[in-house]
């Protein structure tokens, strides 16, 4: 193992002290091929002229590579290491040999059949808020509890799979911090009307409503085949409501032929989408979209870049998050009966994203 190990006499910035660092190997490997230990003692003097040139009173003042091999021209004694490596990498280009594959394989019949899994989660993320609407008499203590198990410290993490976790978390000047911090309750006297109690982030055990699995397959250079399923995830009794698709298409599009089972689908030029509105979905239903894409012949065969597909919808009475709300308790020394209601809705606008699966043909 060759450590490479740098030391300064003084405080000094230490992001500089790593950037020299590498910097400074990128220009050993330009000149000597490899560094390692052989390499170093090989180049010994070569490396003093480099941090000559490079290094003014111990300040790094010029590293570009190409302008050190103007004033540096001295060759560097390359470790047989890295020459071996080389010698490797000319013989395969020059034979064509893969060192994965034998060249004598054979089978009777010949199959090539590509397997594409599931779609994975990249990241997923939640921004919450809880709003109140508080029109009370007199000056009544609110008492608002949330998840029996609900994890704010880091140190509490992985305690629970089914733990609702928050990355962080703001109160309103209402809140009385250290009921909250002791049994997780959020004391507070109201201010009158609308104010927002609290917001939240949470980016763990997130519970997807929808989800998307397109498949678009390129025939040549004059079609583009669309088959996008969409899932409702969540409780049937539960339905999501304005969901709105924007499925892109490649700058060379003429036309589009859609087929829907639900709800309505349009080509729009002007930005290069497909847009597909349900006004409703039912939870734990499956709609499936195809379509047909024409394309102009162009000149020049570019790569389609392929840009995420965006979703837009909205769920009533349900929490990506899991955020639930065990109980609201109102305390006034009147003693007065209150109404209290709570209603859950997430939605998403610009940043729900799905990735398209590629396939040629």
């Amino acid at each position: 193992m060759f450590e490479r190990i740098m030391s300064t006499f003084y405080n000094a910035n230490a992001a500089l002290v790593f950037e020299f660092c590498y910097r400074f190997i990128n220009i050993g490997k330009a000149y000597f091929g490899k560094v390692d230990e052989e390499s170093v003692k090989n180049n010994f003097v070569l490396i003093y002229e480099l941090l000559d040139e490079i290094l003014d009173f111990g300040y790094p003042q010029n590293s570009e590579i190409d302008t050190l091999k103007m004033y540096i021209t001295t060759e560097g004694v390359k470790s047989e290491l890295a020459v071996r490596e080389e010698s490797q990498k000319i013989t395969i280009q020059a034979t064509g040999a893969t060192s994965w594959r034998r060249s004598d394989v054979k089978y009777k019949k010949n199959e090539f059949k590509p397997t594409i899994p599931p779609g994975a989660v990249l990241r997923a993320d939640v921004d919450g808020q809880v709003l109140m609407r508080a029109y009370l008499s007199g000056t009544p203590e609110c008492k608002f509890g949330l998840n029996d198990k609900l994890v704010l410290e880091q140190s509490e993490r992985g305690l629970s799979d089914n733990a609702v976790e928050l990355d962080d978390c703001q109160f309103h000047q209402c809140v009385r911090l250290g009921k909250f911090d002791s049994d997780r309750i959020i004391s507070f006297v109201p201010p009158d009307g609308e104010f927002e109690l609290m917001k939240y982030r949470s980016t763990t055990n997130i519970n997807l409503p929808l989800r998307v699995h397109p498949i678009v397959v390129e025939h040549g250079t004059s079609r583009v085949e669309y088959t996008v399923a969409v899932k409702a995830s969540f409780n049937p009794k539960l339905s999501a409501t304005n969901v709105v698709l924007r499925i892109p298409t490649p700058l060379n599009t003429t036309s589009v032929d859609t087929k829907v089972p639900q709800g309505k689908a349009k080509y729009v030029p002007a930005e290069n989408v497909v847009v597909w509105k349900i006004p409703r979905l039912q939870g734990g239903s499956e709609l499936t979209f195809t379509a047909m894409a024409e394309l102009t012949a162009t000149t020049t065969r570019q790569a389609w870049a392929r840009p995420p597909i965006d979703v837009d919808f909205q769920v009533l009475m349900f929490t990506a998050s899991g955020l639930l709300v065990r109980f609201l308790k109102v305390l006034e020394k009147n003693n007065y009966q209150s109404v209290k209601w709570v209603r859950y809705l997430t939605k998403a606008s610009g940043t729900y994203q799905i990735r398209n699966k590629e396939s040629n043909t």
